[in-house]
């Protein structure tokens, strides 16, 4: 699994950007995918997840309500949507992938289980 992530950029506080990730090699629909950020000097957070197999979503509660995560099964691709944007939005995004063995298994935020990750795109927003 190869994952590719777009979008990024820079915007003023209250703003919007959409970001993408674009995922080769994915052989079922058993995967979940996420979104992943990290500040220089932080730890990774997570951001927001979906199951690929019926788009069931999990969000971190500081993103609750602002950003929506969506997929695209004939693009292989997820999205990031984000609005109201912060600074303390400011961070490098990354996406990432597991394979489960079951279908419905509950997302999580525990980033050492997902397996795959992309290179990250930097979102900048200024106050």
């Amino acid at each position: 699994v190869q994952l590719q992530a777009s979008g990024g950029g820079s915007v003023q506080a209250g703003g919007s950007l959409r970001l993408s990730c674009a995922a080769s090699g994915l052989t079922s629909n058993k995967y979940h995918m996420a979104w992943f950020r990290q500040v220089p000097g932080k730890e990774r957070e997570f951001v927001a997840a979906i199951r690929w197999f019926d788009a069931n979503t999990y969000y971190a509660d500081s993103v609750e309500g602002r950003f929506t995560i969506s997929r695209d099964n004939v693009n292989n691709a997820i999205y990031l949507q984000m609005n109201s944007l912060t600074s303390e939005d400011t961070a490098l995004y990354h996406c990432a992938a597991r394979w489960t063995s079951a279908l419905r298994l509950t997302l999580t935020k525990e980033e050492n289980v997902y397996r795959y990750w992309g290179p990250g795109t930097l979102v900048t927003v200024s106050s």
